[in-house]
This record gives structure tokens, C-alpha cells and sequence, in this order.
């Protein structure tokens, strides 16, 4: 599966970070939109943050070169906005998704497609190990391997090997202890990270842009780290050259068509804050 394209970079990306949430809300979700925002402009990206939902429209959507879903959880848009972020990825828009992205919007069947899989559950945070599996790929090019971490180790609800998925850091099991109990097939190894080279949540008519999903990301300073940071914009610069958006393909249908290094706070507030941690 291809990992690099020959396209050049046209323009600055622009990519939307939405991190609303319904049930438990991350107190680094902040920390988080910072360290994107700030580290935006060394890779030729621009950011827009928004929790509000009536953001998620046929025209505003079209700006986008990617939409980032970033610690989000529960039912965080409504039929008008999944049916638009859908139109969206079906025109060839770009997607990731980093830590309980994966436990948002768990009734809709393609929003778990184009993640990979749905979040299941996470015993207590610890220190774990990470180890790099699968092929070469820009979100682990800069990692240790093993990596040790101190994070949430996420179970899922299915093996995103299964749609399409190729998965590029796995969690140690040897490396800490997981009560259980695991009522789903997750797949071997131990999925933590993983890439779509055609995201699976499109239409079958749809022209798919490319998929990223980590489910590292839980403590502040996790954003704080370099480390990880390079895990993440890896991935964000690997789904940038899909060439299905403006940002490589002038004929693209959505993306950002205009030079800009801005970054930008859009309007929306955050949502309340449930009682299970993601």
C-alpha cells in the first residue's frame, strides 16, 4: 500500500480541530489545540477549532483539506452535521482522529468506518510499553522503538484490520495489566495507531481521502512531548497528501484553494463533562 505521493504541496493546509464532547470531557483538550496550533506552521498547516456543530455545512466543510475529531465523545453532532461531514468525505475529504475520537458518535456505523473501530474500554492509565508494527510509516519515522509511554491503552470493539485499516503501533501487553474483561475480537497485535489509505466511511460512490486515527493523547503532557507530537503530525501530513484536496490537487472539490498561515478560534463552547474517563 502506497505510503508517499509525488504531489506537490500547492498551499497551506487548512484543517478543522473539532473537540466537542457529550460524556467525559479531557482537561488536555486545550493543551492539545495549542500544541496544533502552534506547531501548524512548521508543516504548512493552518487550524480551525470549533465545538460547535452548526459548523459542520457543505460550504464550511469545503474549506478543509482534513477534519480533525480530537478527544470527542458521545453524540457530538447532530443527522444535519454527520450527513454533511459525510457529503464531505465522499468529495474526497481527509480524516483524523486521535484518542476517544473513537468513543464519538458510537451508533453511527461509517463514522466508526472511517475511525477504524470503536472504542471498547481502557483499564487505569499506566506506564506501557509501544512497539512499532507494520510497514514504514511517517507517524512512527521519528519514534523509539519500543516507545515508552505513560497513556490509556485503548481495547476496541473490533479489529480495524478488518475494513482496511494497517496498523503501525500496537500495545505491549506484557508491559502492563488489564483486568478485563474483553468481550471483542480487537486482532493481533494489540491495536494503538493505525492508518486508511481509502478512508472506509464513504459512500461506495465516493471518492475516498485518507484516514489517521492514534489512540494515544490523554494527559497534558502527553502534548507537551516532541515525541509525541511527531507521532501526530506524521500522521496529519501523511492524510494531507491523499491528493484529493486542494492542498496537492488544484481540481480537488474541497480543501483550502488560497495561501494562508493563520490559525483561527471559531465560535462554540465547550460541552459538559460526563463521569467515565475515554
Amino acid at each position: 500500500m502506497a505510503q508517499t505521493t509525488s504531489a506537490t504541496q500547492l498551499n497551506t493546509a487548512r484543517i478543522l480541530i473539532y473537540s466537542a464532547t457529550r460524556d467525559f470531557r479531557h482537561d488536555s483538550i486545550p493543551t492539545a489545540v495549542d500544541a496544533l496550533v502552534q506547531r501548524g506552521p512548521s508543516y504548512q498547516v493552518a487550524f480551525d477549532h470549533t465545538e460547535d456543530q452548526t459548523w459542520f455545512t457543505d460550504e464550511r466543510l469545503a474549506q478543509y483539506d482534513a477534519v480533525l475529531f480530537l478527544s470527542n465523545t458521545g453524540e457530538v453532532l447532530d443527522e444535519a452535521g454527520k450527513a454533511a461531514f459525510e457529503r464531505y468525505l465522499d468529495l474526497g475529504g481527509n480524516f483524523v482522529g486521535i484518542h476517544s475520537a473513537s468513543d464519538a458518535l458510537r451508533n453511527t456505523t461509517w463514522f466508526i468506518h472511517e475511525v477504524g473501530a470503536a472504542f471498547d474500554y481502557h483499564p487505569e492509565i499506566t506506564d506501557a510499553t509501544i512497539d512499532i508494527v507494520g510497514p514504514s510509516h511517517p507517524s512512527t519515522a521519528g519514534l523509539p522503538n519500543p516507545w515508552p509511554v505513560r497513556d490509556e491503552m485503548y481495547n476496541f470493539k473490533s479489529d480495524p484490520r478488518s475494513i482496511g485499516a494497517v496498523v503501525v503501533l500496537s500495545a505491549n501487553e506484557s508491559s502492563y495489566t488489564d483486568p478485563g474483561p474483553r468481550k471483542f475480537d480487537q486482532g493481533t497485535p494489540h491495536p494503538t495507531a493505525w492508518y486508511q489509505e481509502h478512508g472506509a466511511g464513504v459512500d461506495t460512490n465516493g471518492t475516498a481521502g485518507r484516514s489517521f486515527y492514534t489512540s494515544l493523547g490523554h494527559l497534558n503532557e502527553t502534548w507537551q512531548d516532541s515525541t509525541f507530537l511527531g507521532h501526530v503530525f506524521g500522521g496529519i501530513q501523511w492524510t494531507l497528501q491523499s491528493n484529493t484536496t486542494r492542498a496537492f490537487n488544484s481540481s480537488a472539490k474541497v480543501g483550502n484553494g488560497t495561501s494562508t498561515s493563520t490559525s483561527t478560534s471559531l465560535s462554540g463552547s465547550a460541552s459538559t463533562t460526563g463521569s467515565s474517563p475515554r
